[in-house]
């Protein structure tokens, strides 16, 4: 079996591609990402020389080179991580997230069509559903809930759902959708929470908690996430929707307060910061169909999964520390540097 994977360079579809190429030796897996700030050629070293391995440089957009790519390929399975992720980006600039995670997909899904293909898997967000309330902690995302958007970002994310839902029903393409919630763990980002607290922790920095640091996320570890893809990819069907979560629904200021503890660094650093516009105060995701249909519950707990994700950051700060100097560090001055 041929995957393509777009954005595989990134944090959660370099993690997939480890996984499939160590579950799956046989399998051939194609790489395709732009390298914008948040992918990382240095990510994919581990599996540079794989055999099975191939990487390939280009951007979603780029109908010519994405058919030319399905043309070689000739992929049976296409898994589309490729989107431009962060929420305060989006605020400051919507336009690149509305081509990449709009048109990119079109993109995609046209090459699907032309030269047939087995799974098209579309990678979304616990974040197209909006946000629950704080007082009511009995109330879930489930995957028939309304879409209700609140970003420039997840309005992109939640329009490419609708789209690739369209081509399921008017083109008959294979296709299955994932909505996961924040996923943690090694080769994240360092402007997400989790890694920019840890790398500003152990610079002794200040750690930016946004407004009063309550609002509520549920936590995935990224291990999890990969392993309900794999099993959605084979054994999902084709037309649904899968809310992948992980049952750790965590405060973003006790998160930070963990991770202070994690590295013997003092609560003194949080810094509280003007808050994110339109914020959403609660994620909680409701995994039940998954479960009941795949079999999947996630495996990590997050007091297990954040000390992993601890540890995998002081034994590879040459990866993040290259992140963080340069064209990064004038993006994080100007989103908290004012603040």
């Amino acid at each position: 079996m041929t995957i393509i994977v777009t954005g595989g360079a990134g944090f959660i579809g370099s993690n997939f591609i480890f996984h499939m190429l160590k579950a799956y030796p046989e399998y051939r897996i194609v790489c395709l990402d732009k390298l914008t700030y948040a992918g990382n050629l240095s990510t994919l070293a581990p599996v540079a020389d794989n055999k099975n391995f191939r990487f390939v440089k280009a951007d979603i957009c780029d109908r010519t080179a994405v058919f030319k790519l399905f043309e070689e390929e000739k992929p049976d399975v296409i898994v589309n991580f490729a989107a431009e992720s962060h929420v305060d980006r989006s605020i400051e600039d919507p336009e690149i997230f509305l081509r990449t995670n709009i048109l990119g997909t079109a993109v995609l899904m046209d090459a699907c069509r032309k030269y047939g293909i087995k799974r098209y898997h579309q990678v979304s967000t616990d974040e197209v559903y909006g946000d629950l309330p704080l007082d009511r902690p009995d109330m879930f995302f489930t995957e028939t809930m309304p879409l209700h958007t609140s970003s420039p970002y997840s309005s992109s994310k939640a329009s490419a759902d609708l789209l690739v839902l369209a081509y399921h029903r008017t083109y008959g393409l294979p296709v299955t959708i994932s909505r996961c919630s924040n996923n943690y763990g090694p080769y994240h980002f360092p402007e997400k929470l989790i890694p920019l607290m840890i790398a500003n922790a152990l610079n002794d920095k200040p750690l930016p908690v946004y407004g009063n640091g309550e609002n509520v996320r549920d936590w995935l570890y990224v291990e999890d996430h990969c392993k309900a893809i794999d099993l959605i990819i084979h054994k999902g069907r084709e037309g649904e929707v899968y809310n992948v979560g992980g049952h750790n629904e965590m405060r973003n200021i006790d998160i930070v307060k963990l991770v202070c503890k994690e590295l013997g660094k003092p609560e003194s650093l949080i810094t509280y910061v003007a808050d994110r516009k339109g914020h959403d105060m609660r994620y909680a995701i409701d995994p039940t169909k998954i479960h009941n249909e795949l079999g999947w519950l996630p495996e990590t707990k997050f007091a297990d999964g954040i000390k992993k994700t601890v540890k995998w950051y002081l034994e590879n700060r040459a990866w993040w520390e290259t992140i963080i100097s340069g064209e990064y560090q004038n993006y994080y001055e100007k989103m908290y540097g004012s603040r």
